[in-house]
């Protein structure tokens, strides 16, 4: 997700109007390994928790690493790596399939035959081969991309739906969310999640529970926002998506929250904010300890952050 290209190009108008909501308080998360004060973004976990993709961009946050880690048998996390399917080209916004088996993101790479990287983001998809590594990454086709323009943060859902940002034709605003349905085996062309959940300015990362009963997002400046980009609720009532509600002050503030993802168990949100912290950085990941790696942390890059569902109701 760009904050060079959305950040400038937010349109004004009304938003989704919602009530105040309570306060809550979020902790610092992953100290040295996915919290380093660099621009520190999203955390895809496998189903048992025992590895991690995860991204970190360049200081313009234009240029987006992908990077994994394992738990080891001492109980560490390892140093991270480049998966096999993101060594090169730029490629972010990491969603794992609820089962495990394949990751969804988007990249910038080119298509065969393409001289160089491509000015527009598309979504791709890996999957696990029978060794448990990862096989070589594939472009989802047509509906789904639009070669020219980017699409944002895919998240599956448990019966293969795919849920992604983007700006296209019958767009309320800006980007939008949607939703491409996995029927007989294809996708369907993208349906526009309608206004209930997207406005007149941006919505751009969503986060689709397994069996579609909320969806958490983000967006960016809405009239019910607090800062740059807040993070946002809606649950499905017999089928139909209900007005979003800003969440939790503490989670939101004047500073910038997004990339965000739920733990597989669905006991905790991880986000990223942008918001000034000073103070005991809790529970160090770095192994062997280097303390180089908390140098800019709450310096108003992306620091990682976490807080029970249990404080959202869910």
């Amino acid at each position: 997700m760009s904050l060079s290209i959305l950040g400038c190009g937010a349109h004004s108008g009304p938003g989704i109007v919602s009530a105040p909501r309570a306060a809550c308080t979020p902790e610092l998360h992953g100290a040295g390994l996915f919290t380093t004060g660099a621009w520190d973004f999203f955390m895809a976990f496998s189903p048992e928790q025992q590895r991690v993709l995860f991204g970190r961009a360049d200081d313009a946050f234009e240029r987006y690493t992908l990077l994994e880690t394992r738990r080891t048998r001492e109980g560490h996390w390892s140093t991270p790596v480049r998966p096999r399917f993101a060594t090169d080209w730029s490629n972010a916004d990491p969603h794992m399939s609820p089962d495990g088996r394949s990751v969804y993101f988007i990249s910038n790479r080119p298509q065969p035959g393409e001289p160089g990287p491509r000015a527009s983001y598309d979504i791709w998809t890996a999957s696990l081969g029978a060794d448990g590594e990862w096989e070589d990454a594939k472009r989802l086709p047509a509906p789904v991309n639009d070669p020219s323009r980017d699409e944002w943060s895919p998240a599956i859902a448990a019966n293969g739906n795919l849920y992604f940002g983007g700006e296209r034709e019958g767009t309320l605003g800006g980007s939008d969310l949607w939703v491409s349905r996995w029927v007989d085996g294809a996708y369907q062309p993208p349906e526009n999640l309608g206004a209930a959940i997207n406005s007149t300015v941006h919505e751009l990362e969503p986060w689709i529970a397994p069996d579609e009963r909320y969806l958490i997002f983000s967006a960016l400046r809405r009239q019910d926002g607090l800062g740059g980009y807040d993070l946002f609720i809606s649950h499905k009532v017999n089928g139909a998506w209900e007005p979003a509600k800003r969440l939790c002050d503490g989670i939101n503030t004047r500073a910038s929250e997004y990339n965000h993802s739920v733990s597989p168990d669905g006991k905790w949100l991880y986000f990223s904010s942008t918001r000034t912290f000073t103070g005991d950085v809790g529970e160090r990941f770095d192994v062997p300890r280097d303390d180089r790696s908390l140098q800019g942390i709450g310096n108003g890059t992306g620091d990682m952050y976490r807080i029970p569902m249990s404080e959202l109701g869910l």
